[in-house]
């Protein structure tokens, strides 16, 4: 009896404990709600109603995690340390890929500096570039700080690749808002479009940015599962011999693999590691690419003579003999930006089309391409 009334006991504690564990989960789950599905570099935080916008990934390599507090402007406007108050009307962004995420949102007139303004291809933003009302900040890499400052802008969006930008770092010290969109260091196509979300919360347009994106997102599903149907899957080269005889071309876990394993193709070099661009030599590359059906995105190159130019041993392969060739660099914006270095990373469901297109185009009868044309 004392050793049944031991079991029981027994049970009941662990049952008690058990319960206790789960109660704390789900409360611990309760307080920290994500609204952030594909994108690894950001979230977006409500913290029992506290709204924090957390950036992971700032440029390559960066273990350094930032928290920001978003406040409405119109609650309570007492100085926090990271905190932002939106939403921004006055924003500097630094790459063109937050052109289209800005502009989806009706938020270009917000814009008031960007560095090398010739990049930005957008019809829209170029207007008020033309109009004087967005200020250049630099070229390239290399922004002017004095200009910067004098701008006042209630927060600048931040593009590094490697380390904190001095420039910005100086920004900062002098008490403007700064924030690292590491959009480029996602490994999905469907991960790079989320950072839309990133600035839906700076405009206080979560709402919007959230339907955008889920278009976005049921169009790429919808044409990966078009590209399903497929019985066949053509092979695929990319890149080209960029010094020497090294060529350089995706990586076999780099997001433009996933485009081309989303549109149902076989990419010869799907089954390499790295989630960036491989460096290869010309001999391995020409003996498994050589009758590859289709080259996409040759490099830098965008017209066949440039090809020859660069290397005659390009006309051994069947996509250049067959006339398979295809690149987004011929289509620009006026002032010689490339819509696809600018847009693509917001329309991943036009990319994947693309390839689709070009690949099965039976499959997309009405389509027209946005980035790609076949090089001339």
């Amino acid at each position: 009896m004392k050793n049944l009334n031991f079991i029981l006991v027994l049970f009941f504690l662990t049952l008690t404990i058990s319960c206790k564990k789960e109660i704390v989960n789900v409360h611990k789950n309760s307080q920290s709600e994500s609204s952030i599905k594909y994108a690894k570099g950001f979230d977006i935080i409500d913290d029992h109603g506290l709204k924090k916008l957390i950036i992971k990934s700032a440029y390559q390599k960066s273990k350094e995690v930032s928290e920001y507090i978003i406040k409405n402007k119109s609650g309570n406007s007492s100085s926090l340390k990271n905190t932002i108050y939106t939403p921004i009307h006055k924003i500097v962004v630094t790459s063109t890929t937050h052109i289209p995420m800005v502009e989806l949102l009706n938020e270009e007139t917000s814009i008031i500096g960007f560095p090398y303004t010739k990049y930005v291809s957008s019809e829209k933003t170029r207007q008020l570039i033309d109009a004087g009302k967005i200020t250049e900040i630099g070229k390239e890499s290399s922004l002017n700080t004095e200009i910067l400052l004098d701008l006042q802008p209630e927060l600048v969006v931040g593009y590094s690749v490697s380390s904190a930008d001095k420039s910005l770092t100086t920004v900062k010290r002098a008490g403007i808002n700064v924030i690292y969109n590491g959009d480029w260091l996602e490994e999905t196509p469907l991960g790079r479009a989320e950072w839309i979300k990133f600035f839906g919360v700076l405009f206080n347009k979560e709402k919007q940015a959230d339907s955008i994106f889920k278009v976005i997102e049921t169009n790429y599903l919808e044409a990966k599962n078009i590209a399903i149907k497929s019985t066949k899957k053509p092979t695929i080269l990319s890149g080209a011999i960029m010094s020497k005889d090294i060529w350089n071309l995706p990586a076999g876990e780099s997001f433009v693999a996933q485009f081309f394993k989303d549109a149902n193709l076989n990419y010869l070099w799907k089954n390499t590691k790295g989630k960036g661009s491989l460096s290869l030599s010309f001999e391995s590359i020409f003996d498994k690419g050589q009758n590859a059906d289709y080259w996409i995105s040759p490099g830098y190159f965008s017209a066949k003579e440039q090809l020859l130019q660069s290397n005659q041993i390009y006309t051994e392969f069947n996509a250049f003999k067959n006339d398979e060739i295809y690149t987004s660099t011929t289509k620009k914006g006026k002032t010689g930006g490339i819509i696809y270095f600018e847009l693509a990373a917001t329309r991943p469901d036009l990319v994947l089309k693309d390839i689709i297109k070009i690949t099965n185009p039976d499959l997309l009868p009405n389509y027209e391409m946005t980035f790609f044309e076949k090089m001339k």
